[in-house]
């Protein structure tokens, strides 16, 4: 877009206005663009990045390879509701995500199941017997807080210093007893083989890509999208009667308690001459590499072709905030900007990093959905006293 075109429209926009101005174009701020303009109302959203789709944005790579260059998204959700919502917008290929853990000079399942354990130990436990087996290593926790306490309570030492400790330490910046228990408690672990990652009752990806959902999810005549702009560098001269934020919320405030700690990641992106590297979608490397993981595209999007791609991630404590991180001192200073955000009119604070949980993608819909109809609630409410009014 030229200059004079981009001119031409913030003119066009100043004359109209919006009833809403949402700032970022990932889930939340799609989902609830797409919600606000299907009843009518006229949204713009506003973007620093060059493209719609947040983190889970996807493209084509120079060997023409479907890539993420924020990491592997894996859609999973256990919600009928946002299956369905997701599902107006895209086709979707089945897809079961698998993780092995590069452990001890072997490839072994995660979350550790049966096969991990038999393989790891040389042993041949039954399902029944790994039960046993797990409280005979467990070191009981009688007040379960950290992530340490997670994992030593419920399989014992060894297994959480092989595939825990080292691959924690690295993501976080912390050793696991320094964090809140949610972070490892999001892993399970299984007594049968089940080797998928997640279990799910909806476990899919968008056939043609999450950068193509998001285009058919903001393809509304009443939805306009500026990219490349921080919004503070227009909000004044952009009328709306409503503001949707969804970046980081101490960022909004200006830092004014602080600065709320979130994981950043770095991408090392790599092409090979070969059409398969490793054996599932992502390998994780918790004690023998800087980097975490590593995953290969194909697999996650079926794509085939003579070469692959692969990215490699390198966790940091600089960059664009990623992940917010669970402790309890962090989450007592995000209270401190959650206060100030419930108290501005016209305001809304919605998703990851404005709310500072660490939800999964399906976890964000629907908070944006739910968050949708207490809006409409309240313009209902609105309505209704006008009418009374009048």
């Amino acid at each position: 877009m030229t200059d004079s075109m981009n001119l031409n429209m913030q003119n066009s926009w100043k004359k109209q206005g919006f009833d809403y101005l949402i700032v970022g174009a990932g889930f939340a701020g799609s989902v609830l663009a797409e919600r606000l303009a299907s009843v009518g109302k006229r949204v713009l959203i506003v973007e620093r990045r060059p493209h719609i789709g947040g983190n889970a944005y996807d493209r084509h790579d120079e060997a023409g390879i479907l890539i993420h260059p924020y990491g592997p998204h894996i859609f999973h959700t256990n919600s009928r509701q946002v299956f369905d919502y997701l599902s107006q917008f895209t086709a979707w290929r089945p897809y079961e995500h698998r993780v092995l853990a590069n452990v001890d000079g072997q490839k072994l399942p995660i979350p550790i199941n049966l096969d991990t354990v038999n393989r790891l130990y040389g042993l041949s436990l039954t399902a029944a017997q790994l039960e046993d087996y797990f409280a005979s290593v467990a070191e009981p926790v009688e007040q379960v807080r950290t992530s340490e306490d997670v994992i030593v309570n419920r399989v014992g030492r060894d297994l959480y210093n092989k595939f825990f400790r080292g691959y924690t330490r690295k993501q976080w910046g912390l050793d696991p007893s320094e964090l809140d228990s949610s972070v490892t408690a999001r892993v399970p672990t299984r007594t049968s083989r089940d080797d998928r990652y997640f279990t799910d009752t909806y476990q899919a990806m968008p056939r043609h890509g999450y950068t193509r959902m998001f285009e058919a999810m903001l393809a509304h005549p009443n939805i306009s999208v500026m990219l490349n702009t921080d919004y503070r560098d227009v909000i004044d001269m952009l009328p709306h009667d409503h503001l949707i934020y969804t970046g980081p919320i101490d960022t909004f405030f200006d830092f004014r308690y602080g600065r709320l700690p979130y994981r950043s990641l770095n991408f090392e992106h790599v092409t090979l001459p070969q059409e398969q590297f490793q054996p599932v979608g992502t390998v994780n490397h918790p004690n023998d590499s800087t980097f975490t993981r590593v995953s290969e595209f194909k697999h996650i999007t079926g794509q085939t072709h003579a070469q692959t791609s692969l990215v490699y991630e390198y966790p940091t404590a600089e960059g664009d905030p990623y992940y917010p991180v669970p402790r309890p001192e962090n989450a007592e200073l995000y209270r401190k900007y959650a206060a100030d955000a419930e108290a501005m009119p016209n305001v809304t604070f919605v998703g990851r990093l404005a709310t500072y949980k660490y939800y999964n993608m399906d976890q964000v819909v629907a908070q944006a959905l739910m968050t949708f109809k207490q809006l409409e609630s309240e313009l209902a409410g609105i309505r209704t006293e006008a009418e009374v009014q009048v």
